[in-house]
This record gives structure tokens, C-alpha cells and sequence, in this order.
């Protein structure tokens, strides 16, 4: 959920809580007014009475002006002085109850103690409650809609220095030169901000090209000199006069050199791999691509006795740089056929959406979960640096692709979909 969809629903809710409240608070001052007005006239009508009394001493009219005058005997204790109550009563014009507001008291007429009651009808009343009602849900409801409205309109405006930020940030690259471009906002905290971001754009590509050329110097530096050792030491093993010992021990140190060779070829790729220095895509037919690399590795598959299985080579597609693509091969390939035994079976099945390699095999020692890590292997063999592995996973999950590992009834598979 987006920030201004979430603050317009708190501000919605909060907003609709406090004018029902403010609605119904209005509502109840209507009506205590109202129902005071009421009562007051019907204490200036029974002050009107008692002025009729003292001059008259009797009363024989049923009404009283505008209101309603009922006298009737006392049939039980006298209650409080006077007191009002509601009441209904049936209209003499339309034959249906209408409410009243009446004031009951007691007065002497004639030497005896009646009941007096006055009322008031509030027909008129009610209505006027109504339409003060009605007026203010409508105005209460079209503030509320033009509230709300005004504070998203505002509040886009406000935050779209924000999400022009955010979008910029989204596209910034760091393998082109071009420093992060922000814009200065007028609200202090945004402009904080977005100097936080410039600052932080030009760290990361100070560190990117700091990285970018340590990786590349490894990659020259440190090969040849390796490359040096290896060939002194193949010098040194086709010496004649070297002892068993000294032979051995000069193996030693060119497997060595060899497999510190690979290592350092294997986490620079995955430096670059990491720092998205392969920037060039192709479209690469995967499917192709490993039908061929098992064909050159036909020596290997032969020399194990290896049973090779093609089912359903529809091309699966993906979107790789070359260099990578050559990598990932081979790497799935040269695991399958290293970690088979001796007449086993490689198959191949590759769909539109999925391409699978499985290979027979040898039970799993460590977790199939850790497979993917850095440095682990399977094997304890000196040819294997275990970063074979970490490296297709590193490709695809860099590039959107998904690689899956299953293992059951002999049969281990490697899975890659898009």
C-alpha cells in the first residue's frame, strides 16, 4: 500500500469518526434547544392560566390560545409541582398520533385542587429537526467530500517531489558515469533527503569503480604471475635429475598453483557477476547451447560410460549476456558428468518455460539446501574449488531466472526456469 493511499484512509476514517460525533453532538443541541423553546411556552401558557384563574376563579374553555388545555380531578397523590412529559395523542384532523410536549401541574379551581395539564404539538418541531438535520449531514458529508478531495490533491502535490525521488532512484545505474540527478524540492525534509541520496550515489560509484578496477587489476595481475609458477613448475617436473620426493613435492605445489588459478578466476567472476560488470545481452538458445557442450564433452562421457538422454529438446530461451551463458553450461554439464558414477545416465529435458539436466549419482552428503553455497563441495577431489555451483546461482538470480535442485530415486536435477 502506498504511503498517501494509507494516510488518505487514516484521515478518511479519523474524519468520518469525528463529524458522525460532531453530527450527532449537533443533533442533541438541536433538540435540548428546541424542546427548552418548547417548554418555556408552555410556561408562559400556564402563567397565562393562573392570571385567567385569579380573575375568573373557573375555567370552561378546552383551549388556550394555541395550546391544548386539559383539566381533570386528582385521582391520586399529588406528585411534583409541575413537570413535563411527551406524549401521543390523536390528531382531529387526520386520524393519526401525533407527538406532543406537555407541562402538568396543579391548581385550585373553585375551592378544589385539579390536574392541569397544557400541550403542545411538535408536528412543527420534529419537521424543523428534520430539515436542521438533513441540512447538516449534507453539508457535514459534502465537507467531508471536499475535505478528503482537497487533501489528496494537496497531499500528490506535497509528496511528488517524494516519488520523483523514488522513480529516479529506481533508474539510477551505477555502470555509467553519470552522477544521480535529484531535484531541489522546496520542503526541507525532501531536500535533506535527496542530498542523503546524492551523497550516497556518489559513494556507491566511487566504490563501484573502486571495486570494478581491483577486480580487473586481480584479474591481470594476479593470473600471470600464476601463470609464471605454473609454467616454472612444468619445467621442473620434466627435469631428469629430480628425486621421487622432489617430484612429488613439485606436483603438489602445481596442483596448487592450479587450483589457487581457478579460485581466483571463479570470485572474480563472481565479483562481476555481483557488480553487473557483463552489461550486453543476447537472446541464447539454453537448449542448444548444452546439447552442444555434451557433444564436446563426448571424450568424458565416453571414457565414464555414460548414458546420455535427450527428451523433448523444445528450445528454452533466455536473455544472457554470452560470456555467461558459456559459463553456466558449463558448469551444469561438468557437474553432471563429474559427480555421476561409471555407467551412468545424463538426461535432458527442456521446455518453452524450463529446462532440466539430471544426472544419476552418489546420495547427498551435505544438505541439498546448502548446495548453492560458496566453497561447498560434494567431492573431496583437488580439481574442485566449490564455487561451480554458487556461480549459476549467482547468473540467475542476477538475470531473473529460477534454479531449482531435486534429488530422489537415484536421480539428481537441476532445474532452470524463467
Amino acid at each position: 500500500m502506498k504511503l498517501l493511499t494509507k494516510t488518505n484512509r487514516i484521515y478518511l476514517t479519523f474524519s468520518t469518526a469525528i463529524y458522525l460525533f460532531a453530527g450527532l453532538a449537533f443533533y442533541q443541541v438541536i433538540k435540548i434547544l428546541i424542546y427548552d423553546e418548547v417548554e418555556n411556552r408552555l410556561k408562559v401558557e400556564k402563567r397565562d392560566f393562573e392570571q385567567y384563574l385569579k380573575i375568573h376563579d373557573n375555567w370552561s374553555s378546552g383551549y388556550f390560545v394555541e395550546n391544548k388545555i386539559e383539566v381533570s380531578p386528582v385521582t391520586g397523590p399529588i406528585q411534583a409541582a409541575e413537570f413535563f412529559t411527551d406524549t401521543l395523542m390523536r390528531s382531529r384532523y387526520e386520524d393519526e398520533l401525533t407527538p406532543f410536549r406537555q407541562l402538568t401541574f396543579y391548581a385550585t379551581i373553585g375551592g378544589v385542587v385539579r390536574e392541569v395539564t397544557i400541550r403542545k404539538s411538535l408536528i412543527q418541531t420534529f419537521r424543523l429537526i428534520e430539515i436542521i438535520t438533513a441540512t447538516m449531514v449534507v453539508c457535514l458529508v459534502l465537507l467531508l467530500i471536499g475535505t478528503f478531495w482537497f487533501q489528496g490533491k494537496s497531499s500528490g502535490r506535497i509528496w511528488h517531489p517524494f516519488y520523483e525521488t523514488l522513480s529516479r532512484m529506481k533508474n539510477f545505474d551505477l555502470t555509467h558515469e553519470k552522477p544521480l540527478q535529484l531535484d531541489k524540492p522546496e520542503i526541507d525534509e525532501f531536500e535533506e533527503l535527496n542530498e542523503v541520496f546524492r551523497k550516497m550515489g556518489e559513494k556507491m560509484q566511487h566504490d563501484y569503480r573502486s571495486l570494478k578496477e581491483f577486480t580487473e587489476n586481480a584479474s591481470h595481475e594476479i593470473q600471470t604471475p600464476l601463470a609464471l609458477i605454473n609454467a616454472k613448475v612444468e619445467q621442473l617436473i620434466q627435469h631428469a635429475k629430480l628425486s621421487e620426493t622432489q617430484t612429488h613435492l613439485i606436483e603438489d605445489i602445481y596442483q596448487a598453483s592450479r587450483r589457487m588459478a581457478r579460485l581466483n578466476q571463479g570470485l572474480l567472476l563472481l565479483a562481476k557477476i555481483e557488480n553487473h560488470q557483463f552489461t550486453t545481452n543476447h537472446t541464447i538458445n539454453l537448449t542448444e547451447l548444452l546439447v552442444n557442450k555434451l557433444g564436446d564433452m563426448e571424450e568424458m562421457i565416453h571414457y565414464k560410460q555414460l548414458e546420455v538422454q535427450l527428451e523433448n529438446d523444445t528450445p528454452f530461451v533466455v536473455e544472457l549476456p554470452p560470456a555467461l551463458a558459456e559459463t553456466l553450461v558449463n558448469n551444469l554439464v561438468n557437474n553432471a558428468i563429474k559427480h555421476n558414477h561409471a555407467q551412468g545416465q545424463i538426461r535432458l529435458h527442456s521446455t518453452p518455460q524450463q529446462i532440466c539436466l539430471s544426472n544419476t549419482g552418489h546420495a547427498l552428503i551435505s544438505p541439498p539446501e546448502r548446495l548453492f553455497e560458496r566453497f561447498k563441495k560434494e567431492g573431496t577431489g583437488p580439481d574442485s574449488v566449490g564455487l561451480g555451483l554458487a556461480i549459476i546461482k549467482e547468473i540467475c538470480t542476477n538475470y531473473n531466472l529460477q534454479i531449482n535442485y531435486t534429488v530422489g530415486d537415484g536421480w539428481h536435477q537441476f532445474c532452470i526456469s524463467s
